[in-house]
């Protein structure tokens, strides 16, 4: 008995110690965006911090003062606004309106940056363009599948196969007509 309370007690310090991060909050009031698959807007006048998207777009209208990072999608930034950490962009765009600025370094993967007369990026720039980008992304998917295609080529190439049966497979030819 006393055996089992043990083990009780166990799982449950086990279950809170699991679920108390959930509970946990910041010190600091957190004003970060982070969304799947539906659009981030930062309406003008609004300041956040660190903005996180996925298979979505981010359309800034007032100020970011972290980093932005968005897969499969893309990043506008309206004239004279500010990203004042680093962007990184997978497969999508960057537009920069006019006088806007990244203070931070621009990454880009199978994409494009497009900036308007006095837009500026103040860090370093590493952008792999549309083709090549996707091909790094696409690599290890067909690597894979050739790695599959290779194996069932070969398995299919060294099957036994079965010798021709002397009369077929039951399957007789008609016979000739009578003769007349």
């Amino acid at each position: 008995m006393h055996r089992q309370t043990g083990r009780t007690l166990l799982s449950a310090l086990l279950a809170l110690s699991l679920t108390l991060p959930a509970f946990a909050r910041r010190s600091h009031g957190s004003n970060d965006r982070a969304s799947f698959g539906s659009d981030i807007t930062i309406a003008e006048g609004e300041t956040v911090g660190d903005v996180a998207c996925a298979f979505c777009s981010v359309h800034i209208h007032g100020d970011v003062t972290g980093d932005v990072a968005v897969a499969f999608g893309s990043v506008t930034v309206d004239p004279g606004r500010t990203i004042s950490g680093d962007t990184a962009i997978l497969k999508g765009d960057l537009y920069l309106g006019e006088g806007s600025t990244v203070h931070g370094d621009l990454a880009m993967m199978a994409g494009s940056d497009h900036l308007a007369d006095g837009a500026t990026i103040n860090g370093s720039r590493a952008i792999i363009p549309e083709p090549i980008g996707t091909l790094i992304l696409l690599a290890p998917l067909l690597t894979l599948i050739g790695i599959i295609w290779l194996i069932v080529y070969l398995v299919r190439r060294n099957r036994y196969r079965f010798p021709a049966y002397p009369q077929g497979r039951g399957i007789h030819p008609p016979p000739p007509p009578p003769a007349r």
